[in-house]
């Protein structure tokens, strides 16, 4: 379905109008302490599982990030959805983000484009600058440019989405001169923007008439409502009607049986995995009373069994106004069996609090 905003043909992505539940991944291979890892090869076999999973539970859609580091298994997340693709039927499939600043706004259309056509419609887009560096030098890119590089591709990008020849010209690429870019849709391919947390992004989104999604991975959410009133304001001051955009929140968690299950769970690859990262950007190592604050009603992990989880969702979604939550399930690398649970969890006894709500 398409929406016309006045502006620009504003591709639907909503189902029916109902809340929308998904996951999203980062293909970690982060062990908890004293286990042993799993191989990249073996992770990404297992994202394909989760995502039939997914489908058969009735989840709407599955998102995979790119990341360069070892310690993530999906450099090329679309690869992996085009293999998803080919054992699902109704799931949509998006990358959590593609790292827009450093690759080529031509190719990421084409990439997500093909998958859209193989996959009967069921590709979006999530473009960002990503929550790491890797990929700046691994293709040739400085930092110095990081704001730039975004707003550029960006732009492009949409070109790309709206126009089948594109005249073009920029600072970091090579300008395009009515060239075409295939294959071509039966519908403007969906695109939205993952945000963290900063006003400038959200105003670079809303300017263009596109959707966000919230990365709400610390602090309290009720704290993202200033960004949420900031969205909506940028997009009716911008000509757009903020009803065709819907809002969308990525969040850690996980589902399982009880709250205290859920927590013995996640603790040891959250606490390791978050840990390690905080080494690498000055944060101090995780604590079990930090963890057992962020999983209460006003922390950021959505944890615990399903009505715990429903209520959380239900209550984010009265604050900031979301119609799509997706939850990240393994943060760091957890036994196969419980993540396959909380899916399951997720999807037959989350999914029904909230829609019925």
């Amino acid at each position: 379905m398409l929406r016309d905003t006045g502006n620009r043909r504003q591709p639907d992505l909503a189902i029916d109008g109902h809340m929308e539940l998904g996951l999203t991944s980062f293909a970690e291979t982060i062990p908890a302490a004293g286990e042993k890892g799993i191989s990249h090869s073996e992770r990404l076999r297992q994202v394909v599982d989760e995502i039939v999973l997914a489908e058969q539970v009735g989840l709407d859609v599955y998102g995979l990030g790119e990341h360069h580091r070892p310690d993530f298994a999906s450099s090329s997340p679309v690869v992996a959805l085009a293999a998803a693709a080919g054992r699902t039927s109704k799931i949509r499939l998006f990358p959590a983000v593609s790292v827009l600043s450093t690759d080529d706004p031509v190719r990421v259309f084409q990439q997500y484009a093909t998958l859209d056509a193989v996959s009967n419609g069921r590709a979006e887009l999530l473009v960002g600058r990503g929550s790491f560096i890797e990929s700046f030098p691994l293709f040739g890119f400085s930092l110095n440019d990081y704001d730039e590089l975004f707003t550029e591709k960006l732009d492009l990008l949409l070109a790309i989405r709206d126009n089948e020849k594109v005249t073009w010209s920029g600072t970091f690429r090579t300008p395009l001169e009515g060239s075409g870019v295939y294959p071509r849709l039966d519908r403007p391919l969906p695109i939205r923007v993952g945000v963290g947390g900063t006003p400038q992004s959200i105003v670079r989104a809303a300017t263009r008439g596109l959707p966000v999604a919230l990365a709400i991975i610390g602090g309290e959410p009720d704290r993202f409502r200033s960004l949420t009133t900031l969205y909506t304001r940028t997009l009716e001051e911008s000509g757009f009607d903020p009803d065709l955009y819907p809002l969308s929140v990525h969040a850690h968690g996980l589902v399982a049986d009880d709250d205290d299950e859920a927590a013995e769970i996640f603790y040891p690859s959250y606490a390791a995995a978050m840990t390690r990262l905080g080494r690498e950007r000055g944060w101090p190592p995780m604590t079990k009373d930090q963890f057992e604050w962020m999983r209460s009603e006003q922390g950021s992990l959505v944890l615990g069994d399903p009505e715990t989880v429903a209520a959380k969702i239900l209550r984010w979604k009265e604050i900031l106004g979301i119609e799509r939550f997706e939850l990240h399930v393994s943060v760091g690398t957890m036994p196969p069996e419980k993540v396959l649970r909380s899916i399951e969890l997720f999807g037959t006894k989350v999914g029904p609090i909230v829609r019925q709500a």
